[in-house]
């Protein structure tokens, strides 16, 4: 009798984890479950807007020893997360903000709102006009610093896609002739090009608006943490390069300006930036 009980005994220990499991117990379920939970929160954090991608928060290096002077010293910058636009802004979406919005079109709009050229980025656009833009899609424009980090990612690199010299494969660039839209190619059209996060057109195709003034020394004063850029200036940055830059502009730490009032085919375009 005593072995029986001992037995039985035994029988129960070994079942009730089982048991439990099956009755949905918290003890050996909750675990998977808040990994579970968690996971996915994570996901939705970066598929809520299937056309932004999620740059986690964290440091990189900004800048280049090897680069132009304005882009020294490289330096270390911390960023809160946020989310940036996958591909650049496109013609087509660029048509349905101005018939939103009555805002006056680009002089040139005619001739870029075509039927072949909706998916081909937006350009001859000023620092307003894509400040409005971005405003009306509930986004801002990208500092340097998130641009940048956007670009290149956390390993250093020299482009979107590594330390491999452009090629065709990887960019829109080097081209020469008449400015016309059929130089551009439509957006994210490079697979090989795309950066460490995912972002497509980071180099060439068409330079691209950021939020902050323009200063030539500002890397020697810049905060380590959320840089914006000088309080006020002549020139507004823009980055990336275009459809008509020599290789050397398509590095991603590569820094040029331009008033914001200018208006080019071939240059700015942009791209906009919110927080998760």
């Amino acid at each position: 009798m005593r072995r029986m009980l001992v037995m039985v005994a035994l029988f129960c220990l070994v079942t009730y984890p089982a048991m439990a499991a099956i009755t949905g117990e918290k003890g050996p379920l909750q675990p998977a479950t808040e990994l579970k939970q968690g996971y996915a929160k994570a996901v939705s954090a970066q598929t809520q807007d299937p056309s932004m991608v999620l740059i986690p928060a964290g440091e990189f290096s900004m800048g280049s020893a090897a680069g132009d002077p304005d882009e020294r010293p490289p330096h270390q910058v911390y960023l809160d997360s946020y989310l940036i636009d996958k591909y650049e802004v496109s013609v087509e979406q660029y048509a349905a903000f101005l018939q939103e919005t009555g805002t006056s079109s680009p002089s040139d709009w005619r001739a870029m709102n075509q039927l072949s050229n909706k998916k081909r980025p937006v350009s001859s656009v000023d620092w307003a006009d894509a400040a409005a833009y971005c405003k009306w899609a509930g986004k801002r424009l990208p500092t340097e610093a998130e641009w940048e980090k956007a670009a290149r990612g956390t390993d250093g690199r020299l482009y979107p896609w590594g330390n491999e010299p452009p090629t065709p494969r990887h960019a829109n660039y080097g081209q020469t002739g008449s400015s016309n839209y059929g130089a551009l190619a439509p957006v994210g059209s490079f697979e090989e090009g795309k950066s460490p996060y995912v972002v497509y057109d980071m180099a060439g195709n068409v330079w691209e608006w950021v939020s902050d003034w323009y200063d030539y020394d500002y890397y020697k004063a810049s905060p380590p943490r959320n840089p914006e850029g000088p309080l006020t200036g002549g020139f507004k940055g823009i980055r990336g390069g275009s459809w008509n830059s020599s290789p050397r502009a398509l590095r991603s730490a590569d820094r040029y300006w331009d008033p914001p009032t200018f208006r080019s085919q071939y240059l700015p375009g942009f791209r906009c930036v919110k927080k998760p």
